[in-house]
């Protein structure tokens, strides 16, 4: 879903009044409002479907950046390719049907609804494939993401093909049915289809919150089949109209040739819109998590807003399109201006509340993109689905490719002011162009009025360039990293430094992150000799493990917090020069599900907060069973859960519960969350004295080095006396189910915090 657009060389005539009328009656009398149906519930699905086939991808094949762009890439290329077959197919073969298109469209719906079953198999056999067969891929190679790209795009672009035929397939059922050639019909198609994605950004939160993933994913499957079950109903009911038989008018207008689409502005403007919508979309993502956070609502109020603006947008535009064929200068200015509008509302001056920051700044770019869109494609499609169809893939392929460059080139490279200023700036050079090189009679002069409105616009757009900040430059003295992951930012000083990954504070230097590490390893009956930390954070885990002169091996997403690892610790660069140090950029869990190693001990310390968006991964009974085949048969797991509310804390015992046989559980120094030690074997019941007396001086000497105690005794004392059964930890909510890939009881809560404010 994306706009943009410029003026048209040459003036489209509108159709005649009397002309529109009749078309309209004829529409209506064939059921328009079904159509509106279809393409409500059709947008619903697809948006349902994208949200959790993305989050079943990251499962599958791992929690990276390069997963989410692969996925998002081969959905957004199965939809451009579906478009543009569709409207091929009709074109080249729309005269042969012997059978109404309406049913056409309603096979469409029927893959799509197959789809909702098929993909998360296709992942799961994909996952099984790159386990058992790809053991010659490294563990962070660039081969292990062609090869899990292809699969992916080979499992989704099929299905999302189908997607994205539904609109060049709608637009010759409802021109084939009524003889009526609108040359908004686009328009139309598009505006319920919003709609019905707006929708689909927020529903099915609350359906996986009490369903999870698969039933939510069969419920979609329902609605496509019930539209396909209603398209055929209603074909039976149609009569063609006389002198509109497909057979005269299927085919549409010629095949579009190369040169026409190289040198068509409104197919590069479409191409445009997408790129810089999409791309957008990355960098607001980036821009506004210090104010909303790393929560599954946090996207989904951005894409939320996004629909919803566009939505009104393709509204205004189906209003304004009956008296009004030419949109002017003025409006390409504007988009230019909303593109900048977030660098006003992430700025930390400004004191307005997280949400109403991404609705002010992205609402005005939003809408404009949806006022634009379905008046470009119109404008050139003319009402013909195979132009329509072309227009549509066109706009699609910047859509694939805004993504790339924003998260592979713009973020790393320029931070994400200055990504936002470069995706703005295609419009300013549109309004620069069309200013410069109009044809005669092509647009309004420019009076006088016009030429002040663009120059305050032009002033506004430079002042939020050049006046605005983005929230590290209120952190002084702070040491940045960025990459395509994430911007991290190191700042303070002693024991006030801070860890901020994305504008979010991950940890910050504290004695619990050394009881990780000390009291697993403490608890084991042989000496240690390989440990695995997943989560570097500033590394205080994994130094304490070093500090027992054993192997140690840390794994973390963000290339950035090794980098940093020196401003925590003054000896980090020596330790990770170390031989027994080993760093891994990689996702913890799909590391665990494809290295062949053995540890003695393995420390899991989820990045807060408890809700973020795919930390479930982390505390699943899935994660814990791939965590048990790298553990040695007496080995013990350390799971740090920083608190959450009931059902959260009761969920993930729960899990790990059914996951080993074995659990204990303490409560954390200062009351600051709990300490799960897991294992196959029973894990033994040793004094603060044992536990102390096992230990290398230099682990004792590390373990004390912040307090709160002065002796190993007395820390590992004041944890041992804070020790509960964990059939008392599940009891805070009895009701709630174990953790699982398919019920991420922490990341969706909604429902259940309204209930607890109710009561």
């Amino acid at each position: 879903m994306s706009a943009g657009t410029m003026p048209a060389q040459v003036k489209i005539p509108s159709p005649e009044p009397w002309a529109e009328g009749a078309g309209k009656r004829a529409v209506a009398n064939s059921g328009w409002g079904w159509y509106l149906s279809f393409f409500l519930v059709s947008g619903f699905c697809s948006i349902l479907y994208e949200l959790i086939w993305l989050r079943l991808a990251m499962a599958q094949f791992g929690v990276t950046t390069a997963m989410v762009s692969i996925v998002l890439s081969s959905f957004m290329a199965g939809l451009g390719l579906g478009s543009w077959a569709a409207g091929h197919f009709i074109r080249k073969y729309g005269r042969r049907l012997t059978s109404p298109p309406l049913q056409v469209y309603a096979i469409a719906e029927l893959f799509i609804g197959c789809s909702a079953v098929v993909v998360p198999a296709e992942f799961m056999v994909g996952r099984f494939v790159l386990e058992h067969l790809g053991s010659g891929l490294s563990l962070s190679s660039s081969g292990y993401y062609v090869a899990a790209g292809v699969w992916v795009a080979c499992s989704l672009i099929p299905w999302c093909a189908c997607m994205g035929a539904t609109i060049p397939l709608g637009m010759f059922a409802i021109r084939s049915q009524t003889g009526f050639e609108s040359r908004r019909s686009f328009s139309f198609f598009y505006l319920a289809n919003v709609l019905g994605a707006v929708a689909g950004a927020a529903i099915p939160l609350l359906l996986i919150e009490v369903f999870g993933f698969s039933t939510t994913l069969r419920l979609g499957m329902l609605l496509n089949i019930a539209i396909c079950a209603a398209a055929f109903a209603l074909t039976r009911k149609q009569k063609p109209q006389a002198g509109s038989d497909h057979e005269q008018d299927a085919g549409g207008k010629a095949a579009i040739a190369w040169r026409e689409m190289l040198g068509s502005s409104t197919l590069w403007l479409l191409f445009a819109t997408g790129l810089t919508s999409m791309g957008m979309e990355v960098v607001w993502t980036r821009q506004y998590t210090p104010y909303i956070g790393t929560l599954v609502y946090s996207f989904a109020t951005i894409l939320g807003i996004y629909l919803a603006a566009t939505f009104i947008g393709s509204s205004v535009y189906r209003v304004w399109s009956r008296r009004h064929s030419s949109e002017g200068t003025l409006v390409w200015l504007f988009v230019w201006l909303g593109c900048l509008i977030p660098l006003l509302t992430s700025d930390s001056r400004l004191g307005i509340h997280g949400w109403l920051r991404v609705l002010l700044g992205i609402a005005t770019f939003s809408g404009l993109l949806g006022f634009l869109t379905p008046r470009l494609v119109d404008r050139f499609s003319e009402g013909d689905p195979n132009r329509a169809g072309v227009g549509y893939a066109v706009n699609v392929a910047g859509c694939i490719l805004g993504p790339l460059i924003a998260g592979f080139v713009l973020l790393p490279y320029l931070g994400e002011r200055f990504a936002l200023v470069t995706l703005a700036l295609p419009w300013l050079l549109v309004v620069l162009s069309f200013t410069l090189f109009r044809q005669l009679g092509s647009a309004p002069r420019l009076t006088g009025r016009r030429a002040i409105a663009c120059g305050v616009i032009l002033l506004a757009s430079f002042a939020l360039i050049f006046m605005t900040r983005s929230y590290d430059h209120n952190v002084p003295k702070a040491q940045i990293r960025r990459d395509s992951t994430a911007t991290v930012v190191a700042s303070g000083r002693g024991m006030r430094r801070q860890l901020l990954v994305n504008g979010v504070n991950m940890t910050i230097l504290t004695p619990i992150t050394k009881l990780m590490s000390a009291m697993p390893l403490a608890f084991l009956d042989h000496p240690p000799q390989k440990a695995l930390v997943i989560c570097f954070g500033m590394g205080t885990t994994h130094r304490s493990m070093l500090s027992w002169g054993i192997d140690s091996t840390a794994v973390d997403l963000v290339p950035g917090v090794f980098e940093l690892f020196w401003y925590f610790h003054a000896d980090g660069p020596d330790l990770l020069k170390s031989p027994r140090s080993h760093v891994v950029v990689d996702d913890g869990r799909r590391f665990l599900e494809r290295t062949t190693g053995q540890y003695d001990v393995i420390v899991i310390d989820p990045p807060p907060p408890i809700g973020a968006a795919g930390s479930s991964l982390l505390y699943s009974r899935e994660f814990y069973s791939a965590a048990k085949k790298r553990l040695r048969p007496d080995g013990i797991l350390q799971q740090w859960y920083p608190g959450g509310d009931l059902a959260t804390t009761a969920a993930i015992a729960h899990a790990l519960k059914e996951s080993f046989p074995y659990v204990r559980a303490f409560i954390a120094l200062d009351g600051l969350g709990i300490h799960y030690l897991a294992s196959r074997q029973p894990i033994p019941y040793r004094s603060a004295a044992d536990l102390a007396k096992r230990m290398p001086a230099s682990a004792a000497a590390d373990l004390v080095e912040w307090g709160p105690f002065p002796t190993a005794e007395q820390q590992f004392a004041a944890v041992l006396k804070r020790e509960v059964p964990i059939d008392w930890v599940i009891s805070a909510d009895r009701n709630a189910p174990a953790m699982q890939d398919d019920r991420p009881v922490n990341e969706y809560y909604l429902l259940r915090s309204a209930r607890a404010q109710l009561h």
